[in-house]
């Protein structure tokens, strides 16, 4: 095992000039707008890298993806400030920013050959009536842009958050499925002291909406409370959705206990997955967990 390394100066890189001579590290996905979640997984992905040997650098990737919002609006909205990000990276151990424009991920914008390249989608994100029904046309965008990301900087491993919790389970078939040879680590969520999972999102939270949006971890405990007393998941979830609905009201999406990991029906004796999500405010949020914690 190689000593863990030095600290180098950030490299901000924008093009694909060089971008392979930097292969066989650890990559971090995000869109910006850095936080203390993104530190955390900056600094597991340092931890893989070190522990592991690897020849290649710690890389965060800041790209806001126009292929997976579904709303314009949204797209719009979403908080930008590369020198921040760059900042935040430095700190938490990030050796290379990787930076590009939509021409670059996407020669020919929507009708250029990459964003038109076909998206076989796995079945974890496919008529679960989750993030795949909420957010139509989400996961193809997703599915391209990692697949592009993971191509274009040839990672040996790449670390997501659990917080996506289908995100995670579709970049992880997807690598598999395209041969890129990448591990996929998952990052446990890091929350607020009161139980919110942190989010980019949470930017847009006016503060009589805080209250409300607590209502999806509160949902997600009283639903593991169950689950750790041994009642079934039908029970669990029924209890769950009730606390979440009194808090977010008309703003409820859904609340589910589902199979880890194919988000499908929950089966016996296989880890489950507590997922949920709200619109609060103008501000959507979702959150997950293990039905029974730490599964």
């Amino acid at each position: 095992m190689n000593a863990p390394s030095e600290r180098m100066p950030l490299e901000i890189v924008t093009t694909t000039d060089g971008l392979s001579s930097l292969a066989g590290g650890v990559l971090v996905p995000t869109m910006g707008a850095l936080h203390r979640g993104h530190h955390q997984l900056i600094e597991l992905a340092r931890r893989v890298r070190d522990e592991r040997g690897l020849s290649g650098p710690v890389i965060a990737s800041v790209f806001v993806n126009p292929a997976q919002f579904n709303e314009a609006k949204d797209f719009e909205m979403y908080p930008r400030n590369l020198a921040t990000d760059a900042r935040k990276a430095a700190d938490a151990g990030c050796e290379v920013i990787f930076a590009p424009e939509v021409e670059v991920m996407y020669p020919g914008g929507k009708d250029g050959p990459e964003w038109s390249r076909p998206v076989d989608l796995p079945e974890c994100v496919v008529d679960k009536g989750l993030e795949d029904e909420y957010r139509p046309g989400h996961f193809p965008g997703v599915y391209l842009v990692c697949r592009r990301l993971l191509e274009l900087c040839r990672p040996a491993a790449a670390v997501f958050g659990k917080k996506d919790w289908q995100q995670l389970q579709l970049v992880t078939a997807m690598s598999e499925r395209e041969g890129l040879g990448v591990e996929i680590i998952g990052a446990e969520t890091m929350r607020e002291e009161d139980g919110l999972a942190l989010s980019s999102r949470n930017v847009h939270l006016k503060p009589e909406d805080r209250e409300a949006a607590l209502g999806l971890s509160r949902g997600i405990r009283e639903a593991q409370r169950l689950g750790q007393a041994g009642a079934s998941a039908a029970e669990a979830e029924e209890a769950g959705r009730k606390v979440m609905r009194r808090a977010v009201g008309d703003g409820f999406e859904y609340f589910e206990v589902r199979d880890a990991a194919t988000c499908g029906e929950v089966v016996e004796g296989q880890p489950a997955r507590v997922l949920c999500a709200a619109k609060v405010g103008v501000t959507r949020l979702i959150d997950n967990d293990g039905w029974v914690p730490n599964e």
